[in-house]
């Protein structure tokens, strides 16, 4: 069984828009999705999301990021690939007028959260802002565990915390 590690931002404004990646039909990986702004670790930042983050925004947005909150921890069995996913959610607010830069990843474009229901984006991106819009208010970290609930994705959340 293989880890793979990924770390992706949800990037916000103030209008209650996210920002978010429509990958290109040909794209091997979610082909016709809206996915977050993120990717997969670099073997140098296994131990640092944060870095990973960062450096994916640079390159899918041309945006440097500072401010950044992990939000959801997300872990996930795709047993047909025989890897377990550790998906690291981070969350930013974006200035007003922010130039952004569509790049070779795909286009992208803002999406109003409260709509991303209705959209093309992946189940996991689907019970994340649905979690996020009912957990607004709060600096908590959630970890979630996804798993199927009668053949639909759902992912269970509990608050990360020291217990100490």
């Amino acid at each position: 069984m293989r880890l793979r590690q990924m770390a992706v931002a949800f990037l916000t404004n103030r209008n209650g828009e996210v920002l978010l990646l429509q990958k290109p039909s040909t794209h091997a990986f979610l082909p016709e999705k809206l996915v977050p702004i993120g990717g997969h670790m670099e073997p140098d930042e296994l131990n640092d999301p944060e870095r990973a983050i960062i450096r994916e925004v640079k390159e899918e947005t041309g945006l440097m990021l500072d401010k950044l909150q992990l939000k959801y921890i997300v872990h996930r069995l795709k047993a047909d690939e025989n890897e377990i996913r550790v998906q690291y959610v981070f969350f930013a607010n974006l200035k007003d007028n922010v130039p952004i830069i569509s790049g070779e990843e795909g286009e992208l474009c803002w999406v109003r959260m409260k709509n991303l229901q209705k959209e093309n984006v992946s189940e996991t991106s689907r019970a994340i802002a649905s979690h996020y819009n009912e957990h607004l208010e709060n600096e908590l970290i959630y970890t979630g565990t996804m798993k199927s609930d009668n053949g639909k994705a759902t992912i269970t959340w509990s608050v990360l915390e020291d217990w100490l």
